[in-house]
C-alpha cells in the first residue's frame, strides 16, 4: 500500500487512511498566486501533529483541497480536520493579506468537508487526487462545449 508506513502501538498495528476534501467559505476560487504552493507545504508540514499523522499527497484546486493521510484511530478523524482547516487559515492569513478581504470577517473554511477510507485501493485514490484538475477542466469543457 504505497510507501506508507503503518506506526504500531502497543495495542494495534492501523493502517486507517483517509481521502479529505474541503473548500473554502462560499467556495471562492482564492488559492491562486503562489497560494496553493504555500497550503501544500503548510498541510504537509503540520506542527503539532507530526508524530500522528501522515500526510500523503495533497493536491489545491483553486477552489478545494484534496489531501490523503493516515490517521491513527486513537484520534478523531473529525477532531484532525478541525485542526487542519484552522491551523493551515492561520498560517494562510498570516502569509497572505489579501486572503482577509478576500474571505472577510468569519472562518475561511466551509463548515464541512468530506471524508472515505481509502480502502485497499490506494493507488486509484492516489490517482484521483492527482489528476482532480485535469478531470475538472475536462468537465467544465464539456459543460460549456468548447
Amino acid at each position: 500500500m504505497g510507501d506508507a508506513v503503518p506506526k504500531r502501538s502497543r495495542l494495534c498495528f492501523p493502517h486507517t487512511e483517509y481521502h479529505i476534501v474541503w473548500a473554502p467559505r462560499y467556495r471562492r476560487r482564492i488559492f491562486v498566486k503562489g497560494v496553493d504552493t504555500y497550503l501544500t507545504n503548510v498541510l504537509k508540514k503540520l506542527e503539532g501533529l507530526e508524530g500522528d499523522i501522515e500526510v500523503i499527497k495533497v493536491n489545491v484546486q483553486a477552489d478545494h483541497v484534496h489531501l490523503v493521510a493516515i490517521i491513527p484511530p486513537w484520534l478523531s478523524v473529525a477532531s484532525v480536520i478541525q485542526f487542519m482547516k484552522s491551523h493551515s487559515a492561520k498560517k494562510l492569513r498570516e502569509r497572505f493579506e489579501f486572503l482577509r478581504k478576500a474571505i472577510g470577517r468569519g472562518g475561511m473554511w466551509s463548515r464541512g468537508y468530506c471524508v472515505s477510507t481509502v480502502g485497499m485501493n490506494e493507488e486509484a485514490i492516489l490517482r484521483y487526487v492527482e489528476h482532480q484538475e485535469k478531470e475538472d477542466k475536462a468537465q467544465i469543457t464539456l459543460e460549456l462545449g468548447d
